[in-house]
C-alpha cells in the first residue's frame, strides 16, 4: 500500500517567496552563532576497572591522540533509518499510510499573512538550534564471557579485529587459523564505555539511542537498564533513553554467540526441518546460518571461510530533539510519457514527538533546472511522512544517468528545506539522478517463453559484469579506498552492472556512492540464499524491519536496477536439493510464497515503485508467478535468469552452454597469485597438494576439476623444482579460468541478436564472480586486496563496447561483430593466419572491408570452413597456425585482438620456448613496459608481486616482436621497486 501523500506545487510569489528565504537564513545565522557543546570526555581508568575486572596486562594504557580524535570525532552524515519502532506489520502499515501527509491545498491557501507568521516562528525555532547528534564511536572495552579476556575494540569493530590490532591473536587469514580460532566466535562478548551527555537532557522532550548496525544478537544496556535485543545484522535499532540517561552514562552490548543463537532457534523450530543443517564438511563451517539475520557466508561457503563474526560494525550515537525528527529522506525519479516531462518524488519519514499535528512548508530547489517548488505540509504525530512530487521544469534539459559506456552519470543538487510552525528548520541538500529502468519480459517472434532484459532511459542494454560478494570477513577492515579500487577495476573492464549476491550483506552507503558515480548498474538481492528459512512471527517480523529498512536507505541510489528476493532458493525447491519427501513439498512451498511473496514483495512494492522485483534468481520471471511463485524448472532458458555451472565438459566447447535469456551466473575457479597467498602461509604450503592448499579450498573436488580442465588443453608442469611447479599451477590455474569464461561469456554475448531453435536474445552476462573474501582458490577475476587475475585482464576484451568473436560449428569457423553502441558502424575486419608458432610473420591476411555492425546487436561478418581456410593459407594445418582478428572504424575506433586457436595448445606443432624481455622505465605517474619476444608467445604474463596497481594488458597471446604495455600504480612504486619484483611468463615458461 503506497501513501497517498503527493503534493501539489503552490503557487507563491516570487517576491513572497524571497521574503521567506531571507526570514529563514535569519534563524540559519542565529543558530551559527549558538556555542557548540562540550566534546564528551574519554573513558576513565575507573570505569575501565569497572568494565573489565581482570585487565589482560598492567594498567590501562592512555588513548594516543589518533584514538582521542576518533572517539571524539563528529558522526558522519546518518544514515537514517527505522527501527523497532518502525516494523511494518499489516496494521501498522496502515496506520503509517494514515499518518501521512495527505494536503493537496498550495502553499498560498494559508494566506501570506499566516506563512510569515509561520515562518518567523520557524526562524526563532532555528535560532534555539537544531538536534544534538553525538556519535559513540572509537575506542570502547571489549570483555570476553568470563572476563578472562579485557582489551580496548574500535567501533565500528568486530571482536576478531580488536584481537588482532591488540596482538592477542594472528591475522585471522593465516593458514589454518580459520579453525584455530573458532573459540572467538563461540564466547559471549561485551562491548561497554562510559560517555558524559553532551547537553542538558531537561531541554529535549526525546532522547534515542540508535545503532546503524549491530552483529547480531545482543541485550543493549543503558546505566543498568535493559534496552532491547538485537536479532538482525541488517537492521537499524532505536532505543528510547528519555528517561534513562544521565549526565555520565554506562553502555553495554551484551553479545550472544551466533553460533549457539542459530543453534537453539533452529532446537526450537520442532514442527518440521528447515533445511541445511550444516554446509558441506569442505567448508569447514557452521551450523544453521538460516536461523539468524546475519551474513550467510559468515558461517563459511564454498570460496570463503567462517568468521561468525560479534560486534557494532556501523555507527551508534545519540539523537536528542523536540517536536521532530527526520529518519529516512528519499528521491525517486519518474519519467511522464504523456507529458513528457520528469518528476521527482521527495519522500520524508519523520519520528513526531508532538502529540498534534504540525503544519508547516516545504520547498524544494534544483538550480541547474530551474525548479523551485513551495508546498504546505502537516505532519501527523508518532511516524509522520510528506511525499512531494516535484515536476521539473520543462524549459530545463534533464540529462539522465546512464550505465557505464552508453553515457555519463550526470547528477543535481536538490535543496529541500522544511520550515514547520514548531520546532527547527531542517535543508537537506542531496543529489538527484535522472533515469527509468524497466524489466521486459515479452513474447519473442519465432520463440516461445519471454525475453528478460533491462530498457535504460528507454534503451535496451546488455548487462555485462559479474557477482559481488563481501570484500572482507570483517566490515571494519573495508575501507572507502578498498571499496572504490574493486569498483573502479570492474568498471575498468566495461563492466556495467554487478549482481550483490544474497548470502553477504547489503552494502555501506560509500559503495551505492561509487557505483552512482562509475555508472555500475546494481542488481541488488535480499539477503537469502541457498537455503529455506523458518517463517515464524519473529522472524518474519524482523524480515520486514530489514526489508522496510534498506529499500528506504537505498532507493534514492540510481544504479539500484533491480529488487531480488533470494539466491537460488526457487531452485532448491523445484530441484528439490534437500531431498525433501514429496509428502512434505507444499509446507515448504507455502513458507516460500510467506516469506518472499506476501511480506518481501508486499513491502517493496509499497515502498519502491519505480524498480522492478524478481522473487528469485534463476527464476523463470513472470512465468514463474503464472506457476504459482515456483517454477518447474527455473532453469529454463527460454525465460528469465539462469545459473550454469558445468566443470566436466570441455570449456572451449561452445555447445555445452545455454542458450539463456540472461546468464546470471556462470564461472570457472582458478588459484589467486603467489604473492597474494604468500602473505599468509609458509614454505612447506606452497604445493597444489599440500594441506594447505587442500585446507582453503572449501568447494568438492574444486582442485581436481582444475586439473581437469587444464588437461584438456595444456600440458602440466614437470619440474622437480617444487616451488617453481606450485607457481607454474598457479599460473596455468588463471590461464585455464580466463580461456573458460572468454569462451563462455563470448558464447552469450554473440546470442543477443538471434534466435535459433527457440533459444537466445541472451540479454546479460554476469560471471562468477567479481571479487576474493579471503586468500584462497576461487572464482574470482580480482584477488583479495585487488589483484587482477588473468580472467579480469580478459574480460576488460571481452566486454569491450566493439568486439569480434570467432566459434567453429560442423566445420566453419564463424565471427560476430558484437556492438554496445547506440549508431550502426562500417568497418573492417581484419584477420590475420599465423604459420608456425616459431614464427613472427603471417602466412595470409585477410582484409574484409565494408563490414557493418548494427547498433547494441551480434550480427554475423564472416564464415569460412576451416578446410578452405587452411588451403588458402598454404603449410597451415590446425595445429601449426593460430587465427587473430580485430575490426577497425574511423575516428580511431579499433576493437580488441582476438583470437582463435584451432586446435588445444599441448598439441600445437611449433611451439616452443621463447625468448621474452622487458625494459622498465618512467612516463609521467605510469610505468612503461616494452617487451620483446623472437617468436609467437600464447598467455604472456607480467607480474610484479605485491607491488599495488595493474597492466593496460596481460595474459596476452603476442604475435609481433615487441609489444608496449602499461602499468599503473595504485602507490607509490620506483622502476628500481618493479624491476626487483618483475616476472615474465608464458605457456612455454612452464615445464
Amino acid at each position: 500500500m503506497r501513501k497517498q501523500s503527493t503534493l501539489l506545487e503552490g503557487d507563491i510569489g516570487t517576491d513572497f517567496i524571497s521574503l521567506c528565504h531571507f526570514i529563514v537564513k535569519r534563524g540559519r545565522k542565529a543558530v551559527q552563532k549558538s556555542p557548540r557543546q562540550a566534546e564528551p570526555s574519554c573513558i576513565s581508568r575507573a570505569a575501565s576497572r569497572h568494565l573489565c575486572p581482570r585487565p589482560l596486562s598492567g594498567p590501562e594504557q592512555p588513548l594516543t591522540v589518533g584514538e582521542r580524535r576518533r572517539a571524539a570525532a563528529p558522526p558522519p552524515p546518518p544514515t537514517v533509518g527505522g527501527g523497532l519502532k518502525h516494523r511494518l506489520s499489516a496494521s501498522a502499515a496502515a496506520r503509517r499510510a494514515a499518518s501521512s501527509v495527505a494536503l493537496r491545498a498550495p502553499a498560498a491557501a494559508m494566506g501570506y499573512a499566516a506563512v510569515l507568521l509561520l515562518l518567523l516562528m520557524a526562524a526563532e525555532g532555528a535560532a534555539a538550534g537544531g538536534p544534538e547528534v553525538h556519535s559513540l564511536r572509537g575506542s570502547w572495552w571489549l570483555c570476553n564471557g568470563n572476563g578472562s579476556l579485557s582489551l580496548r575494540g574500535e567501533v565500528p569493530g568486530c571482536v576478531h579485529t580488536a584481537l588482532h590490532r591488540r596482538g592477542l591473536i594472528q591475522d585471522p587469514y593465516s593458514r589454518f587459523n580459520d579453525v584455530m580460532y573458532r573459540w572467538i566466535s563461540l564466547d559471549n562478548w561485551t562491548y561497554s564505555r562510559t560517555f558524559k551527555t553532551p547537553f542538558d537532557v531537561r531541554k529535549w522532550q526525546k532522547v534515542n539511542l540508535v545503532f546503524e548496525g549491530v552483529d547480531t544478537v545482543a541485550d543493549i544496556l543503558l546505566n543498568n537498564v535493559t534496552l532491547g535485543r538485537t536479532t538482525n545484522m541488517f537492521n537499524r535499532y532505536s532505543f528510547d533513553i528519555t528517561s534513562t540517561i544521565k549526565e555520565v552514562n554506562f553502555i553495554q552490548v551484551h553479545f550472544i554467540s551466533a553460533i549457539s543463537y542459530a543453534a537453539e532457534r533452529s532446537s526450537c523450530h520442532k514442527a518440521y526441518s528447515v533445511p541445511p543443517a550444516c554446509p558441506p564438511p569442505v567448508q569447514k563451517g557452521e551450523c544453521h546460518a538460516n536461523f539468524i539475520r546475519k551474513e550467510q557466508c559468515s558461517f563459511s561457503w564454498d570460496w570463503g571461510p567462517s568468521f561468525p563474526t560479534q560486534g557494532i560494525w556501523k555507527d551508534v550515537r545519540i539523537e536528542a530533539y523536540n517536536h521532530y525528527h527526520l529518519i529516512y529522506f528519499s528521491l525517486t525519479p519518474f519519467f511522464v510519457r504523456r507529458t513528457q516531462q520528469w518528476s521527482l518524488e521527495i519522500e520524508s519519514i519523520f519520528n513526531v514527538v508532538s502529540s498534534k499535528p504540525i503544519a508547516g512548508l516545504a520547498t524544494v530547489n534544483i538550480p541547474k533546472l530551474q525548479t523551485q517548488q513551495t508546498y504546505s505540509v502537516k505532519l501527523q504525530p508518532g511516524e509522520g511522512s510528506i511525499v512531494l512530487l516535484v515536476n521539473i521544469n520543462k524549459n530545463s534539459t534533464v540529462e539522465p544517468w546512464w550505465p557505464n559506456g552508453h553515457g555519463k552519470q550526470i547528477g543535481y543538487n536538490v535543496t529541500t528545506t522544511f520550515i514547520m510552525e514548531a520546532g527547527y528548520q531542517i535543508e537537506k541538500i542531496s543529489k538527484a539522478y535522472f533515469r527509468t529502468v524497466e524489466l521486459v519480459q515479452e513474447p519473442i517472434p519465432g520463440s516461445p517463453g519471454l525475453s528478460f532484459y533491462f530498457r535504460i532511459n528507454g534503451l535496451p542494454i546488455f548487462m555485462k559484469g559479474s557477482n559481488w560478494i563481501p570484500a572482507d570477513s570483517f566490515q571494519d577492515r573495508v575501507t572507502y579506498n578498498t571499496l572504490w579500487l574493486l569498483l573502479k577495476s570492474a568498471a575498468d573492464a566495461n563492466m556495467n552492472a554487478l549482481r550483490i549476491w544474497g548470502g553477504g550483506i547489503y552494502e555501506q552507503d560509500d559503495f551505492y556512492d561509487i557505483c552512482d558515480e562509475l555508472g555500475i548498474m546494481i542488481w541488488q538481492d535480499f539477503m537469502f540464499a541457498c537455503a529455506l528459512y523458518p517463517t515464524d512471527q519473529d522472524y518474519l517480523e524482523s524480515v520486514r524491519a530489514e526489508v522496510s529498512h534498506q529499500v528506504r536507505r537505498l532507493k534514492s541510489h540510481p544504479s539500484v536496477v533491480l529488487w531480488s528476493g533470494n539466491n537460488e532458493n526457487e531452485a532448491a525447491i523445484a530441484s528439490n536439493w534437500f531431498s525433501i519427501p514429496h509428502a512434505d513439498r507444499e509446507v515448504y512451498i507455502k513458507d516460500y510464497v510467506i516469506l518472499y511473496v506476501k511480506n518481501i514483495r508486499e513491502i517493496v512494492l509499497a515502498e519502491d515503485k519505480s524498480r522492478p522485483f524478481v522473487v528469485s534468481s534463476p527464476t523463470n520471471g513472470l512465468e514463474s508467478i503464472k506457476e504459482g511463485w515456483l517454477s518447474e524448472n527455473p532453469y529454463d532458458t527460454h525465460y528469465g535468469d539462469t545459473h550454469f555451472y558445468d566443470y566436466s565438459s570441455d570449456c572451449w566447447n561452445w555447445s555445452v552452454y545455454p542458450k539463456t535469456r540472461f546468464a546470471s551466473e556462470y564461472g570457472f575457479q582458478s588459484w589467486p597469485s603467489f604473492s597474494t597467498l604468500e602473505k599468509v602461509s609458509s614454505t612447506e604450503d606452497w604445493s597444489y597438494t599440500s594441506n594447505f592448499s587442500l585446507h582453503r579450498q572449501h568447494h568438492e573436488n574444486g582442485n581436481d576439476q582444475m586439473l581437469q580442465q587444464i588437461g584438456y588443453h595444456f600440458k602440466l608442469p614437470q619440474t622437480a623444482d617444487p616451488i617453481k611447479k606450485f607457481k607454474d599451477m598457479i599460473y596455468l590455474t588463471q590461464v585455464m579460468q580466463a580461456q573458460c569464461v572468454k569462451t563462455e561469456t563470448e558464447f552469450y554475448r554473440s546470442s543477443r541478436s538471434e534466435i535459433i531453435k527457440g533459444e537466445g536474445h541472451t540479454m546479460g552476462a554476469l560471471y562468477w564472480q567479481l571479487n576474493d573474501i579471503w586468500q584462497a582458490p576461487s572464482w574470482s577475476s580480482l584477488e583479495y586486496g585487488g589483484k587482477w587475475k588473468l580472467l579480469h585482464y580478459f574480460a576488460q576484451n571481452f566486454f569491450a563496447p566493439l568486439l569480434p568473436v570467432a566459434y567453429e560449428g560442423n566445420g566453419v569457423l564463424y565471427m560476430y561483430g558484437i556492438s554496445d553502441f547506440h549508431t550502426d558502424h562500417k568497418l573492417t575486419l581484419k584477420q590475420v593466419i599465423v604459420n608456425s608458432w616459431s614464427s613472427l610473420e603471417p602466412v595470409c591476411t585477410l582484409v574484409k572491408d565494408g563490414v557493418t555492425v548494427k547498433a547494441q546487436s551480434a550480427v554475423s561478418i564472416y564464415k569460412e570452413s576451416i578446410n578452405a581456410l587452411l588451403e588458402r593459407c598454404r603449410n597451415c594445418t590446425r595445429k601449426s597456425c593460430v587465427v587473430t582478428f580485430y575490426l577497425v572504424g574511423e575516428d580511431g575506433l579499433q576493437s580488441p585482438m582476438n583470437h582463435h586457436f584451432l586446435s588445444s595448445l599441448k598439441d600445437a606443432v611449433g611451439l616452443e620456448k621463447t625468448q621474452l624481455s622487458a625494459t622498465v622505465s618512467q612516463q609521467d605517474d605510469v610505468y612503461i613496459f616494452d617487451l620483446q619476444t623472437t617468436a609467437i608467445a600464447p598467455f604472456v604474463t607480467l607480474d610484479v608481486g605485491s607491488i599495488k596497481g595493474r597492466f593496460s594488458d596481460n595474459g596476452f597471446l603476442m604475435t609481433e616482436k615487441k609489444k608496449v604495455v602499461i602499468f599503473y600504480p595504485w602507490e607509490p612504486t620506483s622502476v628500481e621497486e618493479l624491476e626487483k619484483s618483475f616476472t615474465l611468463t608464458s605457456l612455454m615458461e612452464v615445464a
